[in-house]
């Protein structure tokens, strides 16, 4: 019944759109759904490289099935063991008893600990090779990027590298896979909010993937999610590589709370003194209206962030806080940070934004501009200044420029 469409002579895409879904994960949005990616290689042997989310397991074992004709399913490759991923095994299995699952130690493991499978399996190295017959894959454990069993398989052949969720990104894929077939212009910033949110936090474990591909001839990259890689390859790798460097673009993204409007005053006065100091590129975000994961991506993608909250039972604006714990979480490293709050009768919201900030050992201003209840004039002052001072602060080399 279906007619899959062709990466290569013998590469088949059988993967599925995703349009259901409203929280990846449910914690993502996903305005403009995902994609499960799954690939199946026709040789001698046939080899299907990661499976679907098994609530679409009856279309993706059709679209096999279309595919082969038949044959027998003889591999199943793992690269990556979520669920989103993984889900389709058990499934699988009992339409193809004989396949043989093929993954490293750590994969094997949790395919028995998810799905109770525990025979017909084949456990690789790194750097181990498998021949389908023209076809012979090559297996790259990539720990931490961003599970510890996720590898990378790559074929010789057709010089193609099954990634894994490396290089995905959020959004279905309309009608084609392929990004030479597409308005591909939608997809960076889900890109960037898919690394944020998913990668951020392991940008060490992604510069030694990044090391470890680099000999690597690819010439394709077939990721788990969104489009398949081969005209803008280069920039794909470039925005992995920046991201996971925690190397941000000149701008400054303005992040704050606000009950009864004070504290957004401030907000748009810290961008005026951000624009007189010539900083062009200014995203202000209200944590009450933007989920975090586009604010996330925005952290990632500028090197500058000034963080607004009111006093709130004597503690940070409940979001704001969430907001600064997601950022911890995920290490973001070489940022210009500055701070400023507000309150009624006793603060407290500076005071928890400077501990932020020690612990963060970013380059941060020496003005924080606290203000109790409306904006006055000497504060209204201060906060251009803070604006003016953060520009300044972008101009300078970030402390401990590392990966690590």
């Amino acid at each position: 019944m279906f007619q899959n469409q062709k990466i290569t002579t013998d590469i088949y895409y059988v993967g599925v759109n995703d349009r259901q879904k409203a929280k990846f994960e449910n914690m993502i949005p996903l305005p403009h759904g995902v994609s499960y990616n799954a690939y199946l290689i026709m040789d001698e042997k046939t080899a299907l490289i990661d499976t679907v989310d098994i609530a679409f397991g009856d279309l993706f074992v059709n679209k096999i099935q279309s595919q082969l004709e038949g044959r027998a399913l003889d591999y199943l490759i793992i690269n990556h063991m979520e669920p989103d991923h993984s889900g389709s095994i058990r499934l699988l299995r009992k339409y193809y008893p004989e396949m043989i699952i093929v993954g490293n130690n750590k994969t094997l493991s949790m395919v028995e600990g998810f799905y109770g499978v525990d025979d017909n399996f084949l456990e690789i190295k790194d750097a181990g090779i498998l021949s389908l017959g023209k076809h012979k894959l090559q297996f790259h454990l990539t720990p931490m990027v961003h599970w510890p069993e996720t590898m990378m398989t790559y074929d010789l052949k057709e010089k193609v590298l099954f990634s894994g969720d490396a290089f995905g990104c959020f959004g279905n894929l309309n009608g084609t896979v392929m990004d030479t077939e597409m308005n591909i212009e939608k997809y960076w910033d889900e890109m960037a909010r898919y690394y944020a949110n998913i990668v951020g936090k392991y940008g060490a474990a992604v510069q030694k993937a990044l090391q470890k591909l680099t000999p690597i001839d690819f010439e394709i990259i077939c990721s788990t999610h969104g489009p398949i890689w081969k005209k803008y390859i280069t920039k794909v790798v470039d925005m992995y590589d920046q991201f996971s460097r925690y190397e941000g673009k000149d701008g400054v993204v303005i992040v704050y709370g606000s009950m009864y409007g004070n504290t957004e005053l401030m907000a748009e006065t810290v961008a005026q003194g951000l624009a007189e100091a010539g900083v062009k590129e200014i995203i202000i975000h209200n944590v009450s209206k933007t989920d975090s994961s586009f604010i996330l991506r925005d952290i990632f993608k500028y090197k500058g962030l000034i963080v607004g909250s009111p006093t709130y039972s004597n503690e940070l604006y409940p979001e704001v806080e969430s907001l600064l714990r997601k950022i911890e979480i995920r290490g973001i490293k070489n940022r210009a940070f500055g701070y400023f709050g507000s309150f009624t009768w006793a603060g407290a919201a500076v005071k928890r934004l400077a501990t932020f900030a020690e612990g963060m050992k970013w380059n941060t201003a020496n003005i924080a501009v606290e203000e109790k209840q409306g904006l006055k004039t000497d504060n209204y002052l201060a906060c251009l200044e803070l604006g003016k001072e953060v520009a300044e602060l972008l101009k300078k080399p970030m402390p401990g420029n590392s990966n690590c």
